[in-house]
């Protein structure tokens, strides 16, 4: 079942580490978790199993974040099932002009091309920073 709210810290902890990503503060997940613009779960027999939110200033970028579905469920449509919710709450936030960017994982691009995102021009290559 999706609901639209933000995983708690211990439930995105237990995602964000079945997906291999590094640890953050507990103070970190705190702020980031309560700031985003938009977020959504997937509880499978009372457990949060995937999550997607979206991350920017809500008007002129967006950014989504976070898609994580647990190994055990993945295969099952429930990646599909977040995205739909993503891409519902940027139908009704974005404005037209507004930028919707994403990073994702190595192999997972058409996963994301059949939401309309498209890969950057190498060319015009993306750049991030851990801190």
């Amino acid at each position: 079942m999706l609901v639209e709210r933000a995983p708690s810290a211990n439930e995105y902890r237990r995602l964000r580490d079945a997906a291999g990503w590094g640890a953050m503060t507990d103070e970190a997940l705190s702020t980031g978790l309560s700031n985003g613009l938009y977020a959504c779960v997937v509880v499978h027999d009372g457990e949060v199993v995937a999550c997607a939110r979206v991350v920017g200033d809500g008007g002129m970028y967006f950014y989504v974040q976070d898609v994580i579905v647990l190994p055990e469920h993945q295969g099952r449509g429930i990646g599909d099932l977040v995205m739909d919710a993503v891409m519902t709450y940027l139908g009704d936030a974005a404005r037209e002009g507004s930028f919707v960017g994403l990073m994702a994982a190595e192999g997972v691009e058409r996963f994301y091309e059949r939401f309309g995102f498209r890969r950057r021009p190498d060319d015009r290559p993306g750049m991030f920073r851990v801190w």
